[in-house]
């Protein structure tokens, strides 16, 4: 050892190998990634109710939120609760429901994660004052996919982009269904 290196206590040790931790924990939660808790049913059956999912929070520094992918996201109506969700439209889209049916710029979409579906048409609201609607810039549309046991955005309308916490990307309990959300 030289003589200008001392030793620290063992103690002071273990406090700064503690705060590093906890600057890093939170360092990688606030920016990189999250794990989040599937509380309802809304998008059986691709997310069950208990399954636990991993966020990439840093995804939307590259790339915007892409149609059909799951994201989490602040909840327009209280933003201190994360929904989870279905991109179905993005800025610019235009979308109309009718019988149970989404209609993207006119096409119907192929949605074979839904399957348990519902009849709802779409109706003009408090959030869609004409039917179809376009997309704001900025916002997106989801959906859950149960769509008849899903508050989403049907009903509390759109989710803004700088509330979107990024892509669930990989599924990691149980066990028994661990990998990508599809």
């Amino acid at each position: 050892m030289l003589a200008s290196e001392v030793a620290k206590p063992w103690w002071k040790e273990t406090i700064e190998t503690i705060v590093w931790a906890l600057a890093l924990a939170w360092l990688i939660r606030t920016f990189v990634v999250q794990a989040f808790w599937i509380p309802s049913g809304s998008m059986l059956p691709t997310l069950q109710v208990g399954d636990r999912v991993l966020v990439a929070k840093f995804w939307n520094w590259f790339t915007d939120p892409s149609r059909g992918s799951i994201y989490v996201f602040k909840y327009p109506e209280d933003r201190s609760r994360d929904f989870i969700k279905r991109i179905i439209a993005v800025p610019g889209d235009t979308v109309n429901i009718q019988e149970g049916i989404v209609y993207i710029n006119g096409s119907p979409v192929d949605e074979p994660y839904v399957v348990n579906k519902d009849h709802y048409t779409m109706r003009p609201n408090k959030f869609y004052q004409t039917v179809p609607f376009t997309v704001p810039e900025g916002q997106y549309f989801a959906l859950g996919d149960n769509r008849p046991n899903s508050q989403d955005g049907r009903f509390w309308g759109y989710v803004p982009a700088k509330d979107i916490h990024g892509p669930a990307f990989f599924r990691y309990w149980p066990l028994n269904r661990i990998g990508l959300p599809r």
